[in-house]
């Protein structure tokens, strides 16, 4: 699917400085970015599942008047964050949690193994140079970017960038507007946690992993959602029953509008986990994971969107 087929990529200006790459519908391989600083250095806070979209990102940032990145900031590991890298290379260092390099290094092409339909064009897995394992600060165009690890969450490398004197926030996939939360390669407990240190940054404007700019407001549905699934996963665990069992009769209620609803069996199967006392982010079986989840999506596998 081309970049034509879907209604284009488009920039959103959040405050002096710093903006925002959003990419609609927000769906499977359809993440957002950022970029932010001055006519002398920005940096960019991760980039795109295919080359060619990556490109129009990188033509993004110049047509705000900024030079190339010389920092990329990676929220997390998955190739929808990452797999854009190379096209800002060798002009950007990249920077991210220490997990996240290591399980960037460890997933490789994944998303080819995925989606081996879809024109990803040339992808070299870049992962961090530059690591940090609670937090890290860095000043780019005199603005001060604090990048912190919130613990196991969406995944165990995740990193939130917080712009402290203009009030944004990226969330990277700790929240997804509009979307379903996809907890499999993280953790439950985890993501709970990560709100409340998003909460506790107090930015009034919030950039998701994937959907429309928000507010805090994202954090409550989250919230909601989150402990609807652990109420699910408490409930089918002691029934014997298994995730798909319980995702399969479930009411999602408010949640029924959010797109990748498929996503609950994912995040069952990982409540699970921790229901039998595995340490948060403990690998699960993907052939398990997503083949339930093409049972909930009609027996059809997941598509991306990119």
């Amino acid at each position: 699917m081309s970049v034509t087929d879907l209604q284009a990529p488009y920039v959103v200006p959040l405050a002096p400085d710093v903006h925002a790459f959003v990419q609609p519908d927000g769906g499977w391989c359809l993440n957002n970015a950022g970029f932010l600083g001055d006519a002398r250095e920005s940096l960019l806070v991760d980039t795109a599942a295919t080359e060619r979209r990556a490109r129009l990102l990188r033509e993004a940032v110049l047509g705000q008047g900024l030079p190339l990145p010389g920092t990329i900031v990676s929220t997390h590991h998955h190739g929808d964050h990452t797999y854009g890298n190379g096209v800002f290379l060798p002009e950007a260092r990249i920077v991210g949690h220490e997990n996240c390099r290591s399980e960037q290094l460890a997933a490789g092409h994944q998303l080819h193994l995925l989606w081996p339909r879809t024109d990803f064009g040339t992808v070299d897995i870049q992962p961090p140079t530059v690591t940090y394992r609670e937090r890290l600060t860095l000043y780019v165009g005199g603005l001060e970017v604090r990048v912190i690890h919130p613990g196991p969450a969406h995944t165990t490398g995740d990193s939130i960038v917080h712009v402290p004197e203009r009030g944004v926030v990226f969330t990277g996939d700790l929240v997804f507007h509009g979307g379903t939360p996809f907890l499999p390669m993280g953790s439950l407990a985890g993501s709970l946690r990560a709100l409340a240190v998003l909460r506790s940054l107090d930015a009034p404007t919030v950039v998701p992993g994937h959907g429309r700019v928000t507010d805090p407001s994202a954090y409550d549905a989250t919230e909601r959602y989150l402990r609807w699934v652990g109420e699910l996963a408490a409930e089918g665990y002691a029934q014997g029953a298994t995730p798909l069992e319980t995702a399969s009769r479930a009411e999602l209620g408010e949640f029924a509008a959010w797109r990748e609803s498929e996503r609950l069996v994912a995040n069952l199967h990982r409540a699970y986990a921790e229901l039998d006392g595995l340490p948060e982010g403990s690998a699960l079986d993907p052939v398990a994971v997503f083949g339930d989840m093409a049972v909930m999506n009609g027996g059809e596998p997941v598509a991306c969107h990119a």
